[in-house]
């Protein structure tokens, strides 16, 4: 009984906070069924629009690192519960704008909220769960988050239409401030923190350290390649390419867009149990979803005589979905090769990865668009969506070169004798570079 205290607490901490990281989905996701007002709301065009979603998301990449060091100087506890304030504060703010100025400084505070988040939570499963559990605990949190944009659908457009615009995003702002009281109260760290970097150059240095490890170079390609496809179609670009682009009733295109959700709440635990308790198995996982996300890319870009079959989108968009499950390989790979005390700032450069990407692809789409607007028929998107192929394929062949960098290190690490997290087979393609350090796979 005394032994199973330990792991119960851990798992009502956790539960704590994944309440909070499901709110930081919602408040991300909560622009999209208020698309429509916000452009009268603002008297702004769709091109403005964006603006809104490339700000945040590109906020959230930029602050990855930065949180990593944040978690690691101050503990997950304080960092999420600062994160939970500002997601709050955001609402509210973006609740009372009236400009499109205010409305872009009240979704920068949100971003910044939501990019304190995802970090924190990995800290405080790699402080409370074990290296095997890691993976299954750190994929159910994010298949529980994603629940948090099925929160930021239907029920939301039925808030908006009840009290409004502003009764809406206030209250939920101010629901979200006062779960702080909660996440301060309950979250607990339990490893130590990093001593506070004395200057700028040892704050670089700690950073750098953390990217000289292979498997934190491997870990950040991984996480860039895997998820950016759905969170590109998810925050702006799959209803306009679904209904603009391959035809789909408006009201299909919403049913198709909420694969991208169920792939991700039904895929997580499945994907996590397997990197679990396979863990030799993460890399060729990886690999087999990016050929398959090829693969569904040349049905939708290919198919002969229009828009290929509803049964063919539905399945490329679950591939697409995967994606979300796939990309916790890159924290499976941080936690067994970093050190606790470096596992927030290397979890920060993993993260950085995929929501980079995503901040790409979701503005080159944009770009390549406006080049080809007067393409007939729909045409502008089959082009425009070559721009998310390459940057599928750029990713994956980075992702290739250190996934042989990274096993030649393990393999020269157990011919030293040292202890290797992963037992792996060698292969014709391997390379065989010494180098000093054992690295992920």
């Amino acid at each position: 009984m005394a032994a199973d205290r330990p792991e119960s607490r851990a798992w009502w901490i956790w539960s704590v906070a994944v309440v909070a990281y499901l709110a930081a989905v919602f408040h991300r996701g909560s622009l999209g069924v208020a698309g429509t007002q916000a452009l009268d709301r603002f008297d702004v065009g769709p091109a403005a629009l964006s603006a809104f979603t490339v700000l945040q998301v590109g906020i959230y990449a930029g602050m990855q690192i930065p949180t990593g060091l944040l978690v690691d100087r101050f503990g997950a506890r304080r960092v999420i519960t600062t994160a939970v304030l500002l997601l709050g504060t955001g609402q509210a703010l973006f609740a009372l704008a009236d400009t499109y100025a205010m409305g872009l400084a009240a979704r920068g505070v949100l971003g910044l909220g939501d990019a304190l988040m995802w970090v924190s939570i990995l800290r405080l499963v790699a402080a409370h769960f074990s290296a095997r559990r890691y993976a299954l605990v750190a994929t159910i949190s994010s298949a529980l988050g994603a629940l948090g944009g099925v929160a930021a659908t239907f029920p939301l457009a039925a808030a908006l239409r009840a009290i409004g615009w502003t009764g809406t995003f206030l209250l939920v702002g101010a629901l979200t401030m006062a779960y702080a009281a909660v996440t301060v109260s309950v979250v607990r760290d339990t490893t130590p923190k990093a001593s506070a970097p004395k200057s700028g150059g040892a704050v670089l240095a700690q950073v750098r350290d953390a990217w000289s490890v292979p498997g934190t170079r491997l870990a950040f390609w991984t996480h860039f390649c895997t998820m950016f496809v759905s969170g590109a179609l998810t925050l702006l670009w799959g209803f306009p390419y679904l209904v603009d682009g391959l035809g789909v009733a408006a009201s299909t295109a919403s049913v198709l867009l909420s694969l991208l959700i169920i792939g991700q709440v039904v895929g997580g635990p499945l994907v996590g149990a397997l990197i679990g308790k396979r863990p030799e198995c993460r890399m060729w996982l990886v690999m087999g979803y990016l050929s398959l996300n090829a693969l569904a890319w040349c049905a939708l870009l290919t198919w002969p005589q229009g828009s290929p079959p509803l049964a063919v989108i539905a399945v490329a968009f679950l591939i697409f979905a995967i994606g979300g499950p796939v990309s916790s390989v890159a924290f499976a790979l941080v936690r067994d090769y970093n050190s606790l005390r470096q596992v927030g700032t290397a979890t920060g450069v993993a993260n950085a990865g995929g929501h980079s990407a995503t901040a790409l692809g979701v503005l080159t789409v944009g770009l390549v668009l406006d080049l080809f607007e007067f393409m007939p028929g729909g045409s502008e998107y089959r082009v425009a969506m070559l721009a998310l192929v390459a940057l599928l394929i750029f990713g994956a062949s980075r992702t290739w070169v250190w996934w042989r960098r990274a096993r030649a290190e393990v393999f020269a690490a157990a011919q030293r004798g040292e202890q290797v997290p992963v037992l792996l087979h060698r292969h014709r393609w391997d390379l065989d570079v010494p180098r000093r350090e054992a690295v992920a796979v």
